[in-house]
This record gives structure tokens, C-alpha cells and sequence, in this order.
């Protein structure tokens, strides 16, 4: 877990070169034991990660963690990365077969996933919350392009990213889903009419969400099947700002989503 939170938190090139070679050691009365490659990166990861690694370890054990860094090339040179030492220290719960098979880590190094999970969490309450899984949404967007939009359309706009995937510090993105106008106006809580009259706005389709009509050939003629999103995940400029600072927001579609409107038609 605090591999993943570091990891969302940095950019790829500082989380491969500091916290990718990290190694655990041990985790006994409460000091948790990292081994560094060499004196250097021990140095640089106590002054910048020190704390927040301590701060996160603490919130799994719910207890004060002291947190040691020690350089350990032994350990370093046998090829196990940092996910694969803490799966091992960490191990999600098996078979009592497999389990007789493998020697098993010391007590004071296996909690259990779900004991981990409720640490996390913090309450019975936040595991139903599930604070980790968020969205971003920009003041930006809230105090610039709302206004703009109006309260429905941008309430699509957010459901229609909930569909979606971006992380931009490591550059993963799925921003192309298939769905239909129903189940995003489930999403949006808003009217199906609603979710039509948002999707055809200028501001919308030129600025954040493309959409394509699926059909398909039935007996009975062609059906419609759903549609073929395309969402924009990060904020543009309002028209005023581009005008102003000269930068264009134009041409951030793929061609398959250039004339939705022409396609409603079945031109």
C-alpha cells in the first residue's frame, strides 16, 4: 500500500530511481528496516521520503513506526523488487496446502489483508467511503467553466470521467469507453432527455466529451446499440482564457469522434 501511494504521488522517473530499488528487511517492536543501494540514495530517500513513508507505515499499524534506512547491496543484488519483498512479507491469504508448502514469515510480519485494509481505511466507515477513490476536479472547473456549462453539464462531464482512467503522473489514460446515454444519466442523476441536450451543447462537444452513435443490423432494421465516448480528462481553456494567453484547446479528438451531430443524423 505504501508502494502504490508513492507511487500515484511521484513522478515515474524519481519513483523508478529512488523507491523502485528499496528493499524491506525487517519490521520487529515497531522499527520497520528499508535497505538502500548505496549511501547516496539511503541519504536522499531519508531527507525526501523519510517522513512520509514513516507517516503512511503508521497509518497501516495504527501504532508510532520508527523507520530505519540501512545500505545492504547483499539484498539489493538478488533481483527482488520492492513489490515482490512485500507481497512476501505481506502475503494475501492461501490455501492451508499451499500454505504447508512455503515457510511461513514471522508473526510480526503478517498481518492479514483485511487487518491491513482496516488500517488503511482508518473506520468501518471509510471502508464503505473508500476515500482512496477519488476524482480531481480543478477550481478551474468549478469557478471558470461551470458558470459556462451550467450545473447539468457539468455534472455529465464528471460522470462521464468516472467512466474513464487517467493518472498524469505516470501517463496511463483510457479516456474511449462504450456505453450508453441511459447509463450516464444514471450516473449524472439527471434525465435522459437531459443527457441528449448536454451531449449536442457547443461547449461540450467541442471542449470535453465526443460521443458516436453505435448501430447495428437487427431483422428488423438497424438498431441503435449504445454509444462510443470520447472524454476529455484534463480542463481546457474557457474561450476567454484563449483568447487572452493566445493558446488553442482545438483538435484534442480523434478523427473517428470529428462530426457527432452528423452522425446522430446517419449522414
Amino acid at each position: 500500500m505504501v508502494v502504490s501511494q508513492l507511487r500515484m504521488e511521484m513522478s515515474r522517473a524519481l519513483y523508478e530511481t529512488w523507491v523502485q530499488p528499496l528493499r524491506p528487511l525487517t519490521y520487529e517492536n515497531g522499527s520497520f528496516v528499508l535497505s538502500a543501494a548505496n549511501p547516496y540514495a539511503r541519504e536522499w530517500v531519508e531527507n525526501r521520503l523519510g517522513s512520509r513513508i514513516t507517516r503512511l507505515l503508521e497509518g497501516l499499524y495504527n501504532q508510532p513506526v520508527n523507520l530505519e534506512l540501512r545500505v545492504a547491496n547483499a539484498f539489493f543484488d538478488s533481483g527482488v523488487g520492492l513489490a515482490e519483498a512485500v507481497t512476501d512479507l505481506f502475503p494475501v491469504a492461501e490455501s492451508p496446502a499451499s500454505e504447508n508448502k512455503k515457510r511461513a514469515p514471522s508473526k510480526s510480519l503478517q498481518p492479514s489483508r483485511k487487518v491491513m485494509l482496516q488500517r488503511a481505511y482508518g473506520s468501518e466507515r471509510a471502508g464503505v467511503i473508500q476515500p482512496e477513490r477519488g476524482m480531481f476536479v480543478t477550481l478551474y472547473f468549478f469557478y471558470q467553466w461551470l458558470p459556462l456549462l451550467g450545473h447539468s453539464a457539468a455534472t455529465a462531464i464528471l460522470a462521464a470521467r468516472s467512466m474513464c482512467y487517467w493518472n498524469p503522473l505516470t501517463g496511463d489514460l483510457r479516456n474511449v469507453i462504450e456505453t450508453d446515454m441511459s447509463e450516464l444519466a444514471r450516473r449524472a442523476a439527471v434525465s435522459l432527455r437531459t443527457v441528449k441536450d448536454v451531449l449536442n451543447q457547443d461547449l461540450v462537444r467541442k471542449y470535453f466529451i465526443r460521443y458516436r452513435v453505435r448501430r447495428m443490423m437487427t431483422p428488423n432494421g438497424v438498431r441503435t446499440a449504445g454509444i462510443s465516448l470520447q472524454v476529455r480528462m484534463d480542463d481546457p481553456l474557457t474561450p476567454e482564457d484563449q483568447a487572452a494567453f493566445n493558446i488553442s484547446e482545438d483538435d484534442w479528438y480523434l478523427p473517428e469522434f470529428d462530426d457527432p451531430k452528423r452522425q446522430e443524423r446517419g449522414d
